[in-house]
């Protein structure tokens, strides 16, 4: 599956409120991975956003090997490494709202570069225009939603997902607490 691909410029979408409403009814937050249920559940309440996706992001490995594994790695080598990515892909209205979310979203890459993409891919944005998704994953992997690492690797990745979810979680927090025009 090819995740990644430049941020697109907002499109007319004259039933935003509609598809809003159509998937806040299918948000079942019990199903979204526990981590990150705050972080979706505070965009879900923004009237300006919606989600479409997420997923805290999965380390498989031999000592941990179902697929939606959420235990930190072990600090121990265990070899190859699969990852699952974690990302977040919402829809943005093309208010001075949105818009200013679009703009903090896009800002998050900053705290690793290598590791966080932010954009619009192509198979969201043919779903749902105005669809933008920031991911971590290593650069070279940037289009793909999975990459098989080495151990050290995953460590590195491990701790920029944290960082990530940290930084989303202040984000969604801080809209909140008024310290984001919303």
């Amino acid at each position: 599956m090819k995740t990644f691909a430049q941020p697109r410029r907002f499109v007319d979408h004259p039933h935003f409120e509609a598809d809003r409403k159509r998937a806040l009814r299918k948000l079942v937050l019990d199903e979204i991975d526990a981590p990150i249920r705050d972080i979706v559940d505070g965009l879900s309440k923004l009237a300006y956003c919606f989600t479409l996706q997420s997923c805290f992001g999965h380390f498989i490995h031999s000592k941990a090997p179902a697929a939606d594994n959420l235990a930190p790695l072990p600090s121990k080598d265990v070899g190859a490494v699969t990852y699952r990515i974690a990302y977040v892909a919402l829809c943005l209205q093309d208010t001075t709202s949105g818009n200013r979310l679009l703009c903090s979203l896009a800002e998050v890459p900053s705290i690793a570069p290598e590791f966080v993409q932010f954009g619009s891919p192509g198979w969201f944005w043919e779903r749902q225009v105005n669809s933008f998704a920031l991911q971590v994953e290593p650069s070279r992997f940037a289009d793909q939603d999975q990459a098989t690492i080495d151990h050290a690797e995953a460590l590195q990745v491990e701790k920029v997902r944290d960082q990530f979810f940290t930084r989303l979680g202040d984000l969604v927090a801080s809209l909140y607490n008024g310290r984001v025009p919303a």
